[in-house]
């Protein structure tokens, strides 16, 4: 199968139990929004395989499937440590001016005077507001704000900020 846009909503991080159940790191919000996405993707190397999964439900931090196919505690071992994903068509449709942090990420960031301040590495919520991760020269943080980000452009891979180059 072909992912022509792959979105990592999570990972396979152990097994959970003896018939086949695999414990899963979900990156979504709410953390058991990944199961309202099918088909879900495996990580196979540099490609991405269906994974059918036939249940799944939130235990305590996790994230829990069984998926077909993976009926023992060794085939799920199998599966521990490889990314799931879905095509970025799965994603419903955002608003003007909103964005999934994995379309941020890679961003070229100037400030208002044109000045290069990094690429965004990643951003992590704060619980105040999220902050990026700018790797450059060095490493900055930026809040992800509307008072800070002033445009976000996809197509030319940049994003202006008002921030100084020397914070």
């Amino acid at each position: 199968m072909v992912v022509h846009d792959a979105v990592i909503l999570g990972r396979i991080v152990g097994v959970y139990g003896i018939k086949g159940w695999v414990k899963v790191f979900s990156e979504t919000q709410p953390r058991e929004g990944i199961l309202n996405y099918q088909p879900l993707y495996i990580a196979d190397g540099d490609s991405w395989q269906p994974l059918a999964v036939e249940t799944g439900r939130l235990s305590g931090k996790s994230i829990i499937l069984k998926c077909q196919g993976v009926d023992d505690r060794d085939a799920a071992q199998g599966l521990v440590g490889r990314a799931l994903a879905i095509d970025a068509d799965q994603l419903p449709q955002l608003d003007p001016g909103e964005y999934y942090w994995s379309q941020l990420l890679g961003l070229e960031v100037v400030n208002l005077q044109g000045e290069p301040l990094g690429r965004v590495d990643h951003l992590l919520e704060t619980g105040a507001n999220d902050v990026l991760v700018l790797e450059g020269e060095r490493q900055r943080l930026v809040p992800y704000v509307p008072q800070v980000v002033k445009q976000v452009d996809l197509v030319q891979g940049r994003m202006t900020v008002d921030w100084g180059a020397d914070f």
